[in-house]
């Protein structure tokens, strides 16, 4: 029962993939997920996913709710302004590898908030780039002095003519004794693609991602795509199942199931699968020398049990 609830529907209105997704964006995002598991007595019934910024982690360190320096969960449903406390036993909890007291997980954009910050303006800086022809505003040379009012006349004289499409290309007039340079500012003056790619960078790193996982193969060094693979799991996603693997056992399973050695587990064969020929040799070599059964391996490649597949050769 518990392994249909977690791997193909955790709640009538979600399909495994969309939830687990959605509970890994929250983390990431908000850098907390909590999950309600909505039990029946000893039997869990579903899971639902509360908003992360909705709920607050309290801990009651004067014992009000019962025991001392228990935590608990509070949710504030925004559609009905309800209030719920859950029990931390009722709630998965799942955070970023980056908190400062164990209980809280930072969110990756408050990590990244400076690059983020400067990534905006540069792109703001390119916006104004584009309006402007990837040019800045012109020098105005003249010889002799004019007062306020005849020099903002003269500025926005200029400016009126060499602004607008209807004016683009045209000769533009100066008066005798003032000369016009124009300010070109390139994009390569400006290093515009090496700070967006600097940015795109220190993004990933954020995400424990390499670059080749967003497409930067400039410094790619992998052999095959079955060991960019794995440095992609071990690197990445080995932490954030692990820490899902944990708190999916402690919360779900009773304490006699964990002591007899039961735990969840993700299956990371799909992204570890290497081409055919290699999986048919690993696992004819797996079942020739006892350590797989038959029928595990045809498990592995998806396909049904055989009557005589459960015996160790």
């Amino acid at each position: 029962d518990l392994y249909n609830i977690l791997k193909l529907r955790p709640n009538p209105y979600m399909t495994s993939t969309v939830f687990w997704s959605t509970v890994e964006m929250n983390r990431n995002h908000y850098g907390n997920a909590y999950v309600w598991c909505r039990f029946q007595g000893p039997q869990l019934k579903d899971l639902w996913i509360m908003p992360s910024q909705d709920v607050t982690v309290i801990v009651d360190d004067q014992g009000v709710l019962g025991t001392k320096d228990k935590i608990w969960y509070r949710y504030n449903d925004r559609h009905t302004g309800k209030i719920y406390t859950f029990a931390s036993d009722e709630v998965m909890h799942f955070k970023t590898s980056s908190t400062f007291d164990g209980l809280i997980g930072m969110p990756v954009r408050d990590i990244l908030k400076t690059t983020v910050d400067g990534a905006l303006e540069s792109q703001k800086f390119m916006n104004n780039l584009y309006k402007t022809g990837l040019t800045g505003k012109a020098v105005l040379e003249y010889t002799g002095d004019l007062n306020q009012e005849a020099r903002d006349r003269l500025v926005n004289g200029f400016e009126q003519f060499a602004s607008g499409s209807k004016n683009a290309g045209k000769i533009i007039p100066v008066p005798l004794g003032m000369k016009l340079v124009p300010l070109n500012i390139k994009l390569t003056d400006s290093q515009f693609f090496e700070l967006k790619k600097y940015t795109a960078l220190q993004i990933a790193a954020a995400f424990g991602i390499k670059p080749n996982q967003i497409n930067d193969y400039e410094k790619s060094s992998y052999a095959s795509a079955e060991a960019q693979n794995l440095a992609f799991y071990v690197d990445t996603l080995l932490y954030i199942l692990k820490q899902y693997e944990e708190e999916i056992t402690y919360k779900i399973l009773s304490s006699q199931l964990i002591n007899q050695g039961y735990f969840f587990k993700f299956n990371v064969n799909v992204i570890l699968r290497a081409d055919i020929k290699t999986q048919m040799d690993s696992l004819s070599t797996a079942v020739q020398n006892g350590i797989m059964k038959p029928n595990e391996a045809r498990d592995y490649l998806d396909m049904p049990a055989d009557d005589y597949g459960d015996v160790v050769m």
